[in-house]
């Protein structure tokens, strides 16, 4: 499960930013479930299982999104023998000379089962700059791993913590400057760092953003190998009208059935639904994998060619215990204000993004703004401006 993610000298983000996913200890309106785990603080850690990120277009909220994806992806593609052309996740805020030169910085927090991990690199386009990993187990912090890169030596300052266990030499000496000690040792079998490993590579995932648009082959491909089930009984909540799904492998195609008024089975191919249910059947294989699999999702653009009824659907799968009994997470950009009601979702849950005067990106929670529990009109008080994060329309010259 995620804590949180920051992120620096990265895109339209110049100065580290921090998205948290750690609930207030407020009292809240919204019955939303929270995660919680015993022994962390004195009164226990707890989660959010979803937040939303409202902002206006260019203000960077994809930007944010593209840094988790780039992170998650080095880490998973650095094990797969990532060939040295390949380049490094390092995109400079190129707007200022004191950071065009500089290493973007990547750092996020989560747990596995009940032990948290704190996992961090820094990148230039040349060489990884900075990489540690803790772990806290039993809520004990262990140092596992650490290496800086000193310029003076042109080499690497290592450090291990005796609570790694294994073959720590070899995977040293295996690991490039341009590659992550954590994705060498678990493809040289680290017991101890393949899970954190296997976080980013099954847990994680990232939609929407550059190259990751919604697809429908991988529901269909749910429906194929046992998940057909889970997948109508989405769409049938989500009241589509949709009665039976028929995939054909050769010619490639999806085909929907519905009942007419004389309850006749009527057929119709996806691509002839509406844009609304095409996108819905593309995010049902993924929502209801992730639900099942207590998976990451982070969603750009969760609105698009949805009603707002459909909106709040989605985001109540993973809030309600019911529907997310994996400790499954969400975290969306949206533009969609009828969900921004202290009756559907916790103050804390509510996220804005704007630029600057610099034009740098800046990410800030709602809560910064203390909004009156239950009284005050979220969505009236974003579309005003008092929390910032709307756009500033000129008037036209006549």
């Amino acid at each position: 499960m995620l804590v949180e993610f920051s992120v620096a000298n990265f895109r339209s983000i110049k100065d580290r930013q921090t998205l948290s996913l750690v609930a207030s200890s407020h009292q809240e309106e919204a019955d939303v479930q929270l995660f919680s785990f015993p022994g962390s603080t004195k009164s226990g850690l707890k989660l959010l299982p979803s937040a939303a990120l409202y902002g206006p277009n260019g203000a960077g909220k994809s930007n944010f999104l593209l840094a988790l994806q780039a992170m998650r992806d080095f880490v998973v593609k650095a094990a797969m023998q990532r060939s040295a052309e390949s380049p490094l996740p390092a995109q400079p805020f190129n707007l200022d000379s004191s950071t065009c030169n500089a290493p973007t910085e990547f750092e996020v927090i989560f747990f596995i089962g009940g032990t948290r991990y704190e996992y961090a690199f820094s990148t230039t386009e040349e060489r990884i700059v900075k990489e540690e990993l803790s772990a806290y187990p039993q809520n004990r912090a262990q140092r596992w791993f650490a290496r800086r890169w000193d310029t003076q030596k042109q080499d690497y300052d290592w450090h291990f913590g005796s609570s790694l266990e294994g073959a720590k030499n070899l995977w040293r000496k295996s690991t490039r400057d341009d590659s992550l000690f954590l994705s060498t040792a678990a493809q040289l079998n680290s017991r101890q760092l393949l899970p954190v490993y296997q976080w980013f590579s099954h847990a994680v995932r990232v939609i929407g953003t550059e190259g990751r648009e919604l697809s429908p082959e991988f529901s269909a491909a749910r429906c194929e190998t046992g998940g057909k089930e889970a997948i109508l009984k989405f769409l049938k909540m989500a009241d589509l009208g949709i009665d039976d799904i028929q995939i054909t492998k050769v010619p490639f195609d999806i085909r929907t059935l519905h009942q007419n008024s004389h309850g006749e089975s009527m057929v119709l191919d996806l691509k002839d639904e509406s844009n609304g249910t095409q996108k819905l059947f593309s995010f049902a294989g993924t929502w209801t994998d992730a639900l099942a699999q207590g998976r990451i999702l982070f969603i750009d653009e969760l609105h698009g060619n949805l009603h707002p009824k459909l909106v709040e659907f989605l985001t109540r799968q993973f809030n309600d215990r019911e529907t997310n009994p994996n400790n499954a997470q969400l975290i969306f950009t949206t533009h969609e204000t009828a969900i921004l009601s202290q009756q559907f979702m916790r103050r804390d849950q509510v996220w804005f993004c704007e630029k600057d005067r610099e034009q740098t990106t800046q990410i800030y929670p709602l809560t910064d703004f203390r909004p009156r529990k239950g009284r005050e009109n979220l969505a009236a008080g974003y579309l005003s401006g008092r929390y910032g994060a709307v756009p500033y329309i000129s008037a036209m010259a006549g």
